[in-house]
């Protein structure tokens, strides 16, 4: 092979655009994230491999590429038949490109692309088959691991599941509620989307298990569950309460995995409380999407005030009607949730109301005169902040969709 086809490495790759469009137009198709374009950079990286290598040099950093990219495809589902005719295509494309710069008289003879089909015949078999092996492997143990799970959920006993499993119990767990939105592209018009939801809950635990070292143990569904994540303290009360910092990270880094903003909760519990450490997890989600709040990770320290206030009953029903005087007046009602928001500073308010402060003072005193509950004043305050969230979790109807107007820190 000669020094000039070396160098001319990139020059063949845009040749292969032209190629791709006749010979892997049928992979176009494929369901989900997995696009023409994907298949395409695939190949291109096994026929610069070739290149590299049939012109006497070394890879370098491609061979990482590749196992990046396959990576991908695992975790999109792609059929590993798919990835290995994509790699022979790379690598037969490069074969043929090259052989098309060598002297006719030193070519191979056609043995050697009958190799090609045969190693392209064999080795997706091989693969396809050890895979499906490996699948239900892991289905039988995804099974019992969600069995367990679901008795710790329910406060069963879990020895003999856990030994069968080979899981051991640790003696903490931070319970985490967890809300996962919906994928842009499962209301794509051309897109089936169960196979993207389902892709998107795949890569969002595949980043979980790496992440946590495959302790995790979660139960799942496109749009959310519970996941128990064990602690490696003794699960005291002070070591509880400060661990949960860490979630930060890693709810951050389930986002960009599934390409979706994860909203959760989390209340740490020995491992014999987690039935109703799941449960006030879940509540708390639950005033969390009703108040609208930002995606992220919460505590109950964050929301205590939000949570107590939202319990059903009498109280928040009275609460629900304090703020009712002022139906009427949009602007007022706006300007409190705005003061709230901005720390009662009223220079703030006026600014993103785009008013004089003086407005906002007479309107602040309209609340006062309305509702009976004065703004300036630390229990008509306190009255009208609960009011605020407590009118906002009735208006919500528990309606994740509903994001937007999150309601001010307590």
């Amino acid at each position: 092979m000669t020094g000039r086809t070396r160098h001319d490495i990139h020059a063949l790759s845009r040749q292969l655009v032209g190629h791709f469009a006749t010979h892997l137009a049928p992979c176009a198709t494929l369901p989900g994230d997995a696009t023409h374009g994907d298949i395409t950079a695939v190949t291109r990286i096994c026929l610069e491999i070739t290149v590299d290598m049939m012109s006497g040099g070394e890879p370098d950093g491609k061979v990482e590429r590749l196992q990046r990219a396959a990576a991908e495809w695992a975790r999109e589902g792609i059929p590993i038949d798919t990835v290995h005719h994509a790699v022979h295509e790379g690598f037969t494309l490069a074969f043929d490109l090259l052989l098309a710069q060598t002297d006719p008289r030193e070519r191979p003879s056609d043995t050697a692309r009958l190799m090609l089909r045969i190693i392209d015949t064999i080795t997706p078999a091989v693969a396809v088959a050890y895979v499906r092996e490996h699948q239900a492997a892991a289905a039988e143990h995804h099974t019992a691991v969600h069995t367990l799970v679901s008795a710790l959920l329910a406060g069963h006993p879990t020895s003999t599941m856990a030994r069968v499993a080979g899981i051991e119990i640790a003696a903490s767990y931070l319970v985490v509620a967890m809300s996962i939105p919906a994928h842009r592209d499962e209301s794509h018009p051309r897109v089936d989307a169960k196979v993207v939801a389902r892709r998107k809950l795949r890569r969002l635990q595949s980043e979980l298990a790496e992440r946590c070292g495959g302790r995790a143990l979660s139960l799942l569904s496109v749009d959310g569950g519970t996941v128990l994540i064990p602690r490696e303290s003794g699960g005291t009360t002070d070591d509880l309460e400060s661990a949960p910092g860490e979630l930060d990270p890693l709810i951050a880094r389930l986002s960009h995995a599934a390409g979706v903003s994860v909203t959760a909760t989390v209340i740490p519990a020995a491992a014999e409380r987690i039935p109703e450490a799941a449960d006030q997890a879940h509540e708390l989600l639950d005033t969390v999407l009703r108040l609208g709040r930002p995606p992220g990770i919460y505590r109950l320290a964050d929301l205590v005030l939000e949570y107590q206030v939202t319990r059903p009953g009498p109280g928040l029903d009275r609460l629900g009607t304090l703020l009712d005087p002022l139906d009427d007046y949009p602007d007022l009602m706006d300007t409190l949730r705005c003061h709230l928001d901005n720390g009662l500073s009223r220079q703030r308010t006026a600014r993103q109301l785009h008013v004089h402060a003086n407005t906002v003072d007479y309107r602040l005193k309209r609340i006062n005169e309305l509702t009976g509950l004065d703004p300036s004043r630390d229990t008509g305050l306190w009255y009208l902040r609960a009011a605020l969230i407590a009118r906002t979790y009735r208006d919500r109807s528990g309606s994740p969709a509903l994001r937007s107007g999150g309601l001010p820190g307590a």
